[in-house]
């Protein structure tokens, strides 16, 4: 998928696939778990409705980094997504903190207020949440692998998390149902909410990544140099190389030495050649060379000199 208009509406519309999952079972889990008074639903009650905020969160960053740089964003709008990670991680951490808060309470108070005859209604809710969210986590993750958003990947794995503690609740219930020991609601929750910390964490931590400006993958800058490297005939040597990302942006820029007796005009044809084979490797890469002459005086050049060697900064 590489033709970019196609791409930012595919991701539109996935985004709002989201929004519309999350907004129905915020709403039946909301329901249920009043009626029933299990903290375990309501935990997860408030774990959609942080996936809603998410979801809406990455909608609004998806179109916005689809806009094309300006004069004000001269790189474009791609650190909407990252930012994006970094609050919907932010809100997660919160309502993790009030799951625990409202669990420990309710195991305190003994586990009172469950209606168990009513768990029934629970456990139908649970698993319809499960099997809605496995459905749409699958889609966003499939998109956001194709588009490399990491807004839409951030909110596949808020409902793959939010599938496996629905599974969890689902569990939990139905051994309330079994046993009649109502405490099981609080320590379900607490698990829940346990859950909910680890993608927490994770979420952020990559999202801080790409805001401070971390170097692509290893694997993504070998590939760089190995396309490079195709060209040493004519190449001396190349340094400095830099790269970074921007939500899906990559940025790449460098110096390559190349062989003093290239005209001014085939150097540049070969940086052009360069970059957009490094393109074609990695979408949406933004590559800028410096193209400098080799200072040593040899007869020959080619397959990367070994006189005048200048270690990669």
């Amino acid at each position: 998928m590489h033709d970019r208009a196609a791409i930012n509406r595919e991701k539109r519309r996935t985004a709002r696939l989201s929004v519309a999952s999350n907004t129905v079972l915020l709403g039946l889990k909301l329901v249920v778990g009043l009626w029933l008074g299990s903290v375990a639903i309501l935990s997860e009650a408030v774990h959609s409705g942080i996936d809603l905020v998410a979801a809406v969160i990455a909608w609004l960053a998806v179109r916005a980094s689809g806009q094309p740089p300006d004069p004000e964003h001269h790189f474009g709008h791609g650190k909407l997504e990252d930012l994006s990670g970094l609050i919907e991680g932010a809100l997660i951490l919160v309502a993790a903190g009030l799951i625990i808060y409202e669990s420990v309470q309710k195991l305190l108070a003994g586990g009172d207020g469950l209606a168990v005859e009513a768990l029934g209604a629970g456990i139908a809710v649970m698993g319809l949440s499960s099997v809605i969210n496995w459905y749409v986590s699958s889609r966003l993750m499939q998109v956001a692998k194709a588009t490399e958003s990491i807004a839409l990947e951030s909110d596949a794995w808020h409902l793959r998390t939010d599938v496996y503690t629905s599974l969890g609740v689902f569990t939990g219930l139905v051994a309330i149902s079994l046993t009649g020991i109502v405490a099981l609601d609080a320590v379900i929750a607490i698990v829940v909410a346990l859950f909910i910390l680890k993608a927490a964490y994770d979420l952020c931590r990559r999202a801080c990544r790409n805001l401070i400006d971390e170097r692509l993958p290893i694997e993504e800058e070998d590939r760089i140099r190995a396309i490079i490297e195709e060209h040493g005939d004519n190449i001396a040597e190349f340094h400095k190389l830099r790269t970074r990302r921007s939500g899906p942006d990559r940025f790449v820029d460098l110096h390559l030495c190349v062989a003093r007796s290239l005209t001014v005009e085939e150097a540049h044809r070969l940086a052009d050649r360069l970059e957009e084979q490094i393109r074609d490797a990695l979408p949406r890469t933004s590559v800028v060379i410096h193209v400098e002459p080799c200072d040593a005086h040899c007869d020959t050049c080619g397959s990367f000199c070994t006189v005048r060697l200048v270690p990669e900064e």
